[in-house]
C-alpha cells in the first residue's frame, strides 16, 4: 500500500530535502519518525528536492507500508492517528499536514504536474523578515523584471540556471507562471507599503538551483546591470556563466504541488 505525506517544514536548520552524509536533513528526519512509529524501516521520497535553507510550505513525500507487517484488521494504517503521532515527535519545525492512501502506481516525484516556488525580497533593513526574506541593497525596475520574466514562460532549455554535473537527463522544463508582485511580509507593514516583493514562478519540473539562478538573473535586469535582449541570450547559450549570481536558499519556499 502507497501513502503520501503532505508536510511542512522551515529548512533553516537544515542540509536541504535530500539525506545527506554530513548533515541533517528533512528527509531523514522524517524518515527516523516515521520509522520509530511503525518500528520498521522506512523509506520516503519526496517530491522534490529543497536545498540547504529552502522552506517548504508543502512537500509530499510517499512510502509503501506491507500490510502483511500490522496485525489490525486489513492492515491499512490509521491516517489520522499516524499525522498526530509524527507530530508529537517530530521537531517544531517540522509540520505534517495529512496521511492519505494513494494508487500503487502514484509516486510523489514522478507523478507531479507542477510545483510552484515563491522567492521573497525587501527593499529596507527589518529585523522581521531577514529569516525568510533576502534584503536588496539597491532599488530595483519591478515592470522590467516581469518584462523579462515573460521570457521564461513556455518549453525551454534552462541550463544556462542550473548547476552543472547534475543526474537530470534533460534540462528542459516548461514554466507557465513567472511573475513578481508587491508584497506584505513583516506584521510591521502596512498594506499599502510597498517595500517587499515575491516571485512566483510555476513549472512541470525544475533544475537544480534554477529559482535562486533566475531570480539572481532577474535583479541584475532591475538594478541596470542586464538588458531584456541579454536575458534572452542568456537563456539561448546554455552557459551557466553567463546568467546571475544564485540570490540566498532562506527566502525561498516551495508553496504547491499539482497531481
Amino acid at each position: 500500500m502507497r501513502y503520501f505525506i503532505t508536510l511542512s517544514y522551515d529548512g533553516t536548520n537544515y542540509h536541504g530535502w535530500q539525506i545527506q552524509p554530513n548533515g541533517v536533513s528533512v528527509q531523514e528526519t522524517v524518515q527516523k519518525a516515521l520509522s520509530t512509529l511503525l518500528r520498521q524501516p522506512m523509506e520516503i521520497v519526496g517530491a522534490g528536492r529543497t536545498d540547504a535553507g529552502v522552506h517548504a510550505s508543502m512537500m509530499v513525500a510517499h512510502f509503501d507500508w506491507n500490510p502483511l507487517s500490522s496485525a489490525d484488521g486489513d492492515g491499512k494504517l490509521d491516517c489520522a492517528q499516524l499525522v498526530y503521532k509524527l507530530n508529537k515527535i517530530l521537531p517544531p519545525d517540522i509540520a505534517i499536514q495529512k496521511v492519505e492512501m494513494v494508487d500503487d502506481d502514484m509516486h510523489a516525484r514522478f507523478s507531479a504536474t507542477s510545483r510552484t516556488y515563491h522567492y521573497f525580497v525587501h527593499l529596507q533593513k527589518d529585523p522581521f523578515e531577514r529569516a525568510y526574506s533576502w534584503r536588496l541593497p539597491y532599488k530595483v525596475d519591478v515592470s522590467m523584471m516581469n518584462e523579462a520574466a515573460k521570457l521564461l514562460l513556455g518549453e525551454h532549455d534552462f541550463t544556462s540556471f542550473s548547476k552543472t554535473n547534475t543526474d537530470t537527463k534533460t534540462n528542459i522544463c516548461t514554466v507557465t507562471h513567472a511573475l513578481w508582485t508587491p508584497v506584505s511580509i513583516s506584521l510591521q507593514r502596512t498594506s499599502d507599503d510597498v517595500g517587499a516583493y515575491m516571485f512566483t514562478i510555476t513549472a512541470n519540473r525544475f533544475l537544480r538551483n534554477m529559482v535562486r539562478a533566475v531570480v539572481g538573473t532577474l535583479l541584475e535586469i532591475g538594478r541596470g546591470k542586464m538588458s531584456i535582449e541579454e536575458f534572452q541570450k542568456v537563456i539561448e547559450q546554455k552557459d551557466r556563466c553567463k546568467a546571475g549570481e544564485s540570490v540566498p536558499g532562506n527566502a525561498l519556499f516551495l508553496v504547491d504541488i499539482k497531481y
